[in-house]
């Protein structure tokens, strides 16, 4: 696209921008004055739908009205509530419905994905995950490790090369040509927190197989970001949350993915519990364990209703718009937004994620020079919300659902005053 950097053409882009409507759909925080906060932080908390308190509501009056004949008797029944987020869940994702499921949170699905697909050998037992992985992925994968008598050391770290912050998928395919008859499992961030870039799942997958290793993806910022078509990637398990970019409010429940060819396959270790038995008779009481196909095959206890009231308001938005719409403006947005922080043209800051549309989401990270953290507290004053990383990067995301190219504008507009 040919950008322009004038106020009057960022509000012409809003009026020509066909989903520019949804805005209208969610609470903006504001400032004392009763004028919208620029909210650049959706990857890290999204905003809530005005729709969240109507559907959350539903619940709790059905709850005070039926009490535990809800389960059943409920506008939207307790009992397999979490079958209502699947298909929508699934099309987000790239998935078929058998492969997925809303449950617990990132981290705990992770350790339950690992029980099934973590089964390290004598001589096959390393896991390779990001230099700089997300603290809770490198805590999760040490502390397998240990638990099945191995060292944190033997995580094998795919790392970036010298003076370059971005990751080749090149590096990845040596380690793994190298080492792959060590390596059991592969775990990693499809969108790197803290570069914002989206890497090549297929091409992870195809490379850990080529060895025999199992691989997993921590979908954190990638679900309702990007398309990460997780079928048709082939990667064996995938896990998201949904408070970032699918705006199902703080601590909500996360997302889970496993692949349709290990569907049906009953002899895969796993925890067990009354959830994931067979729903057909799992009142029957004193069956044996029959667990269940699919994703739902890894659920545990009965899912918290309230929370998934809240995915499932923002799931219905998701799927009336798609997620085709919803990237395409994302591209033009960030695409903007990378356009006008180069027009700035300045020493103290510099993009440090991929500038290819096709290799990162919305998020752009923004390197400060000396690590000057008081631009991002001078941003917070002026009532532009972003988010600070160690050791010296500010994460700025202009969602599409929420974030209109005015504020990319006057957002760059205030940082340039500040530099």
């Amino acid at each position: 696209m040919q950008y322009q950097n004038s106020l009057a053409y960022a509000k012409q882009q809003d009026k020509e921008d066909k989903i520019s409507y949804l805005r209208n759909r969610f609470h903006i925080p504001k400032d004392k004055n009763g004028d919208d906060w620029l909210y650049f932080t959706g990857n890290s908390l999204g905003l809530q739908p005005k729709s969240t308190k109507e559907y959350i509501n539903q619940e709790l009056e059905d709850w005070a009205n039926l009490g535990v004949e809800g389960h059943f008797e409920a506008k939207n029944p307790w009992l397999n509530y979490h079958e209502l987020l699947t298909d929508k869940m699934a099309r987000i994702v790239g998935a078929k419905p058998i492969e997925v499921v809303v449950m617990n949170t990132l981290t705990t699905n992770l350790h339950l994905l690992m029980v099934s697909f973590y089964r390290p050998t004598k001589a096959k037992y390393k896991i390779v995950i990001e230099s700089d992985a997300f603290p809770s992925d490198r805590y999760a994968v040490q502390s397998q490790l240990k638990f099945h008598g191995f060292s944190e050391d033997d995580v094998i770290e795919w790392k970036p090369r010298k003076d370059e912050v971005l990751l080749r998928i090149e590096d990845l395919e040596q380690i793994v040509s190298e080492q792959g008859n060590e390596i059991a499992l592969l775990l990693i961030g499809g969108v790197n927190y803290y570069t914002g870039q989206f890497l090549d799942i297929k091409k992870i997958a195809e490379i850990g197989h080529s060895k025999k290793c199992i691989v997993g993806i921590d979908l954190a910022h990638g679900a309702g970001n990007i398309q990460p078509n997780l079928h048709d990637s082939g990667v064996d398990f995938a896990a998201w949350c949904t408070y970032k970019y699918l705006n199902a409010g703080p601590g909500s429940l996360a997302g889970l993915f496993v692949h349709e060819k290990h569907a049906k396959n009953k002899d895969l270790p796993r925890f067990a519990g009354w959830w994931n038995h067979n729903k057909e008779t799992r009142f029957n009481m004193r069956q044996p364990f029959d667990v269940m196909q699919g994703a739902e095959g890894w659920q545990l206890s009965n899912p918290p209703i309230l929370s998934m009231a809240a995915i499932k308001a923002s799931l219905d938005m998701f799927d009336e718009v798609g997620m085709d719409s919803l990237r395409d403006k994302s591209e033009k947005l960030t695409g903007y937004f990378e356009f006008l922080i180069n027009e700035i043209n300045s020493e103290n800051i510099k993009i440090i994620t991929p500038s290819n549309p096709k290799e990162r989401g919305c998020q752009l990270s923004i390197q400060v020079k000396n690590a000057d953290k008081s631009l991002h507290k001078k941003l917070t004053e002026n009532n532009i919300i972003t988010d600070w990383r160690e050791p010296d990067v500010i994460r700025c995301a202009p969602v599409p659902m929420f974030t209109s190219f005015e504020d990319v504008y006057r957002m760059v507009s205030i940082l340039k005053d500040l530099l």
